[in-house]
């Protein structure tokens, strides 16, 4: 004889523990549509505001242009002035503040959520001054420029991300001593910058203070080119480790049972977040707090706590270039400001406001 199997109704006990599942993944489905919305909504609107300043500044200028002149001059039309103007004069400056705002805004997205700490910026641990310490003694010392610059900072702001890993390593590494050891080794930095400043003539010491400021003024077709490939590598790296950064951050239990070998991915994280400080700061500068409110800007907007790579560097793009927008054409007629100043005016308010809240516990 054949048993026939009646469905599991509703109502049995069976019935309603699929139902309470049923239920919890199409919440959990929801949500994360909800989530991908937002997060592709912010991206537009930040892609549309990176476009609006980046013509601005195209525009803006001792001789102003057109939205239409701009526009051809982009596409390729040569026709003076506005070809050689755009071409030549501020389309590098543009790209190498969009190319520097992207680096800065990576690295403080890869610092802050690798190490759950919102003062872990490449500016505030030491990052950004052994970098610029290395490259102010190729500048002064050696008296070198281009790629030997690049490569000098590159090996100054590693071997004191190395320096601070090993500091910090106590069977394992948290957020807070990796921030205290670059708090610490940020003031040994700039005492090694201070003294190649006294000890070098009056105008090579004032070039390096004006680049140590941060300022996008040396921008040239040439550097655009090295920082440009230098992301082509970097940028695709976040991407493949960004799966693995989000695991992470639910705990190195869960993400080891994942699959995830939490202090080898912390390892590769802080790395590409040394790089990309590490080639940003050898370009423009230690350009000020870029990389410190960055993050939590674009996280806010995102409105999950997620790691925000994507949104992180569509604000430092437009940080960067609208503060230069500002520091080249709005604060005064006649003076014209490195991009420093002015990110720096915007981000000490927001450091001390982080301090004064007591957001920055450490992890």
């Amino acid at each position: 004889m054949t048993t026939v199997l009646s469905p599991m109704r509703a109502g049995e006990p069976g019935g309603v523990e699929a139902d309470r599942e049923d239920t919890a993944r199409r919440s959990v489905r929801g949500l994360r549509r909800r989530r991908l919305l937002r997060t592709l909504v912010v991206v537009a609107s930040l892609l549309g505001a990176v476009l609006a300043l980046s013509l601005t500044a195209l525009m803006l200028g001792d001789y102003r242009l057109t939205l239409g002149q701009v526009l051809a001059a982009v596409a390729g039309d040569d026709a003076p002035p506005a070809g050689f103007i755009v071409g030549e004069l501020r389309l590098p400056r543009l790209q190498l503040g969009l190319l520097v705002g992207v680096a800065f805004g990576l690295a403080g997205a890869l610092f802050q959520s690798v190490l759950r700490n919102p003062l872990a910026s490449p500016d505030i641990i030491g990052i950004s001054q052994g970098a610029s310490a290395a490259a102010v003694a190729a500048l002064l010392l050696a008296g070198m420029g281009g790629w030997p610059v690049t490569f000098s900072a590159l090996a100054g702001g590693l071997s004191v991300g190395l320096l601070l890993y090993a500091v910090a390593w106590r069977g394992g590494m948290t957020g807070h001593r990796f921030v205290l050891s670059g708090i610490g080794v940020a003031y040994l930095c700039t005492s090694v910058v201070g003294y190649l400043l006294t000890r070098s003539e009056l105008n090579a010491a004032a070039d390096a203070l004006v680049w140590m400021t941060g300022s996008l003024g040396q921008a040239t077709p040439e550097l655009v080119a090295t920082l440009s490939l230098a992301l082509w590598v970097l940028v695709p790296l976040v991407a493949l480790v960004s799966r693995r950064l989000r695991l992470l951050l639910l705990g190195d239990e869960q993400a080891a049972a994942l699959g995830v070998r939490p202090e080898r991915v912390r390892a590769v994280v802080v790395l590409l977040g040394v790089a990309l400080a590490c080639v940003a700061t050898a370009a423009a500068g230690p350009v000020a707090f870029v990389a410190l409110v960055s993050a939590p800007i674009a996280r806010r907007l995102a409105g999950h706590g997620s790691t925000a790579l994507l949104p992180a560097a569509l604000v430092g793009a437009a940080l960067v270039v609208g503060a230069d927008v500002v520091a080249q054409h709005l604060v005064s007629p006649d003076l014209s400001l490195p991009v420093g100043v002015v990110t720096g005016v915007i981000g000490g308010p927001y450091l001390i406001w982080l301090m004064a809240t007591g957001r920055a516990r450490t992890a």
